[in-house]
């Protein structure tokens, strides 16, 4: 099979799980700025998550830019990763309607966790169906990104048990990583 369907598809539930997101910040009964206040942490976490999906998204494009077809392990791999995606809106929703405390806080985290290592089998099954010339392997070469980002998630994870904000400060700056587009995929792929 070729990449175009599992693309199309992952598409589809990504746009999904966006909307799922917005959906879940209700309107407001009121039209004073100050009727707005109590949504700032629903807000907050909204765009954390947007950003968050938006870098898996763009991601996840160029990476299945360096395959030519699909295997069985890639679709599997393809849905776990989907799969912690789609726990994004309600990790999101309780974290900011408890306004960055720490259990949901920690959940949160947990789901981003699981979302960098199911991204990570992805990869991996990708590098295995293209064998040990792997475009996908020469592209990401030690992938300190791929690497730091699981262990910044696991100390925002700790960290809920002294301040959630620091916890928040940590996703942030995990983002912060990732919101440069990660171009080691399309050099490889002009110079291929």
């Amino acid at each position: 099979m070729r990449t175009g369907r599992l693309e199309a598809f992952s598409d589809g539930v990504i746009a999904i799980i966006i909307t799922i997101m917005v959906l879940e910040m209700k309107v407001p009964h009121g039209d004073r700025l100050d009727d707005l206040l109590p949504l700032l942490p629903v807000f907050l976490s909204y765009v954390l998550s947007f950003v968050y999906v938006g870098i898996y998204w763009n991601n996840h494009h160029h990476m299945l830019h360096a395959c030519e077809t699909v295997t069985g392990a890639m679709l599997w791999s393809n849905l776990h990763l989907l799969f912690w995606l789609s726990l994004f809106p309600f990790a999101t929703g309780w974290m900011g309607e408890n306004h960055f405390t720490a259990l949901p806080t920690a959940l949160y985290g947990v789901v981003l966790l699981m979302a960098a290592l199911a991204y990570y089998v992805l990869q991996q099954a990708i590098i295995r169906a293209q064998g040990p010339d792997s475009i996908l392997r020469k592209a990401l070469g030690r992938d300190w990104k791929g690497k730091l980002s699981p262990v910044l998630y696991l100390v925002a994870i700790a960290a809920t048990a002294w301040s959630p904000w620091i916890s928040g400060a940590i996703f942030v700056a995990a983002a912060l990583i990732w919101l440069i587009p990660d171009r080691r995929i399309e050099n490889v792929l002009t110079r291929s």
